[in-house]
């Protein structure tokens, strides 16, 4: 059984083996262009900070050093239904001194483009089991990010031993250079 989460909520992650999918559908008729939205993960130490740039997973590196998190590949349109991107976890590889993961979405050009969060609806993120793909955890956005390009989905957090999920839905206006400036 799934459970649907609202912002700010907080979740134990049981498994330590899951997909994270995220999902959108876009107004390509605001613009007159595609849009291309990206999946990020920035695995973060207790500084707050990237462990590494190794330690950034997106469309043009893949996996972190030790296997833990792995991008499955870009989606350039969103088209279809379902997952747009999935990002698989694996915290029994995690790097001892990673603390945090998180999530975040942005949009490609999108200054250049003229494209904004509030012209993309339907979003999600959802943690999955990697076997069945059911939905374990569900966090549905549904502000308004009506200036922002980039959105923090969510974020896995470590205490103690346990690791737990937190809906997050924190937006940025000035896309992922923003998070890079903040995380690295």
């Amino acid at each position: 059984m799934s459970i649907n989460l609202q912002k700010g909520q907080r979740e134990l992650i049981h498994a330590p083996q899951f997909t994270i999918g995220l999902g959108w559908d876009t107004n390509s008729a605001a613009t007159g262009g595609d849009f291309d939205l990206d999946a990020s993960a920035f695995i973060l130490g207790e500084d707050k900070k990237m462990l590494s740039d190794a330690h950034f997973v997106f469309y043009n590196n893949l996996k972190t050093p030790d296997g833990a998190v792995e991008h499955t590949g870009d989606n350039l349109t969103g088209d279809g239904d379902g997952d747009d991107e999935q990002i698989k976890i694996d915290l029994s590889k995690i790097d001892p001194r990673a603390t945090e993961i998180c999530m975040v979405i942005t949009i490609h050009d999108a200054e250049s483009r003229r494209q904004n969060f509030g012209q993309v609806r339907n979003s999600f993120i959802r943690i999955a089991d990697p076997v069945t793909n059911a939905d374990i955890l569900k966090y549905e956005l549904e502000e308004d990010f009506s200036v922002e390009t980039a959105v923090e989905f969510g974020r896995l957090y470590k205490r103690g031993n346990e690791w737990k999920f937190e809906a997050v839905g924190m937006g940025m206006k000035g896309g992922l250079q923003d998070f890079l400036n903040k995380y690295n």
